[in-house]
């Protein structure tokens, strides 16, 4: 329940936020912009009431995909961001729009799907082979769709194989651009007994719900790094930067990463802590 709340607060959050500009805020509250798979995980639910006792503050979190986690962050309409797509995120920093990037965590991706797996994809050790069974078995692949660092992995995957499903895809319609959180999509997959590709952290969380196994995994290039990034305040001198900073100490400390690392669903550990 606590969960949904955030992720429903979030939306309503994120509704305001881009309709309206850059503006000073109450630095007693911390404008989180983060991935969806932080949230779904319940990591977030974990983590930042532990935070929030420690600063006397509230975070504010707004749980969408990477790409518009960082775009949140561009406009400043956050004071940090918590996501998991290096490459954005080392543009997000050269382009002037946040500073003090930390690596705060790890895990993987995996590649789930119907237990008679109809790609046979379950003995590949490569990814982009996997991937190119299920373009051509044609069998239903759900796809995030939505810019999130799982979305342009996925995307990353393809172009590597010079392939576009979504432009080659009219008469069997066996890709599907969700446009939706990891949480959802995994619920999709489930029920249209799909296969998807998902951080490894959400498929735990959701894996009792939606009856699919991990049929694929442990390519290096599934590698799943998470970052945190204060947003400049030179670009927006009225951000929470004290705020973006305490969190960003916090969450690379030897208490933050204990936590992240003791952090399980059913006995699993969802996050390797990585801060340096």
């Amino acid at each position: 329940m606590q969960r949904l709340l955030r992720s429903f607060i979030g939306l309503i959050l994120l509704a305001g936020l881009m309709a309206l500009p850059a503006q000073a805020t109450d630095k007693n509250i911390l404008r989180l912009a983060t991935t969806t798979s932080t949230s779904n995980s319940g990591l977030l639910d974990y983590l930042l009431p532990r935070f929030e006792a420690k600063c006397g503050c509230k975070v504010n979190v707004i749980s969408v995909g990477t790409g518009k986690a960082l775009k949140l962050g561009e406009d400043g309409n956050v004071d940090v961001v918590l996501v998991h797509a290096r490459s954005a995120e080392d543009a997000f920093v050269a382009a002037g729009h946040g500073i003090d990037r930390r690596d705060v965590m790890y895990n993987d991706f995996v590649l789930i799907g119907p237990n008679n797996d109809p790609a046979r994809i379950k003995s590949e050790k490569d990814v982009l082979a996997a991937m190119k069974k299920i373009a051509d078995t044609k069998w239903k692949f759900i796809s995030r769709g939505d810019d999130s660092g799982t979305d342009q992995m996925e995307k990353g995957y393809w172009k590597a194989l010079g392939t576009k499903p979504e432009e080659n895809n009219a008469q069997s319609r066996w890709y599907v651009s969700a446009g939706q959180g990891m949480g959802e999509v995994l619920m999709m997959a489930g029920e249209m007994r799909a296969y998807t590709l998902s951080d490894r952290g959400t498929y735990i969380s959701y894996r009792d719900k939606i009856g699919l196994p991990i049929l694929m995994q442990g390519d290096p290039r599934m590698f799943n790094p998470y970052g945190i990034i204060a947003v400049n305040p030179k670009k927006y001198p009225d951000i929470n930067y004290k705020g973006a900073t305490e969190l960003i100490n916090w969450i690379t400390s030897a208490e933050g990463q204990k936590l992240i690392a003791d952090f399980k669903v059913g006995g699993e550990q969802l996050f390797m802590p990585s801060a340096k």
